[in-house]
């Protein structure tokens, strides 16, 4: 049998659950990483994606408090990038622990992640992801005039500004990712949807934007020629009229089903319509691809077809 080659894309509820303090996420990166191991011991090759949404909101806040002339505040890409050198980091400890506890020799590397957007993306002329602190009415105001930023208000709970979250194009590390886990590496990249960045005539230059963490993991695992994406998530499968009584778990789904959940409402946009959407993308580039949307606890019975919600083009086949 081929190696199989699978992208995880890691829920927030991996890295942080309540406490924002970097010994409590690192532990959590350690109960996480003793499952991703369960991967590697079936011998499946793996590149870990992960969102970053609380840790940058943490860092832009840091920034905010210590702007001055003489220590100016950092912009929205490169606090990105600092999130994913720190999370990268904190990942690589927990991942080398639990491969050290199983007796299994294995590299592990982050790569801080490019992904190119394109600045006609409609996404650009409606902002809506939401960053950072929030502010009075008088001061978001003053901000906007200075800066040309756009705000809106945050269900009374004061103004907070707003970003584009365009669409992923490509991304750039993705021949040295795909390099690094040919040669049996396990690869932490594209932390909290990648650094947004647009191809300018002088090189590359980084954008105000935040990337959907789903949407960049597809990408990434059509570029790298994954087998399949592993959404996770926080819980075990997909349900169409969730919490309602005629709740229904999904298993075995084909894309054509799931389009027509979508087409019905079923799926929330600022929950679970992104990954469903992403779920789609992937299965969509071929028949032997699957996508499969489940917690942590379940992953790795998910890929063996034992849990979680399958979305294929055809109908599922056990992949591993």
């Amino acid at each position: 049998m081929n190696k199989k080659k699978v992208v995880i894309a890691l829920g927030g509820n991996a890295i942080q659950s309540g406490d924002a303090t970097a010994a409590a996420q690192q532990q959590a990166l350690e109960t996480t990483a003793r499952q991703l191991v369960d991967f590697i011991e079936q011998g499946i090759d793996i590149i870990i994606s992960h969102g970053n949404g609380p840790q940058v909101g943490n860092i832009l806040l840091q920034q905010a408090a210590a702007d001055s002339v003489k220590n100016p505040a950092m912009p929205l890409d490169t606090c990105g990038a600092m999130s994913q050198g720190m999370i990268g980091y904190w990942m690589q400890n927990a991942m080398e622990k639990a491969l050290k506890e199983r007796g299994i020799q294995k590299d592990v590397a982050t790569v801080v992640t490019r992904v190119v957007v394109d600045l006609n993306d409609p996404a650009f002329q409606n902002p809506t992801k939401p960053i950072g602190p929030f502010y009075s009415e008088e001061e978001a105001k003053r901000i906007i005039e200075e800066t040309q930023s756009s705000f809106k208000e945050d269900a009374g709970r004061g103004w907070r500004r707003v970003v584009a979250s365009p669409k992923p194009v490509s991304i750039k590390e993705h021949t040295i990712i795909n390099s690094l886990v040919e040669q049996g590496n396990i690869v932490i990249s594209c932390g909290g949807g990648g650094i947004p960045v647009i191809d300018a005539e002088n090189g590359v230059e980084g954008v105000e934007a935040v990337i959907d963490k789903d949407f960049a993991s597809e990408k990434l695992a059509e570029l790298v020629n994954a087998d399949a994406l592993i959404i996770l998530t926080a819980v075990d499968n997909v349900y169409i009229d969730f919490n309602k009584p005629t709740q229904k778990k999904l298993e075995d789904v084909t894309v054509a089903e799931l389009n027509s959940y979508i087409e019905a409402g079923h799926f929330a946009a600022g929950s679970m319509l992104p990954k469903v959407q992403a779920a789609i993308q992937f299965a969509e580039t071929s028949p032997e691809r699957k996508t499969i949307i489940t917690s942590l606890d379940q992953a790795v019975n998910a890929l063996a077809g034992k849990a979680g919600t399958v979305v294929s083009l055809k109908g599922s086949e056990v992949l591993v």
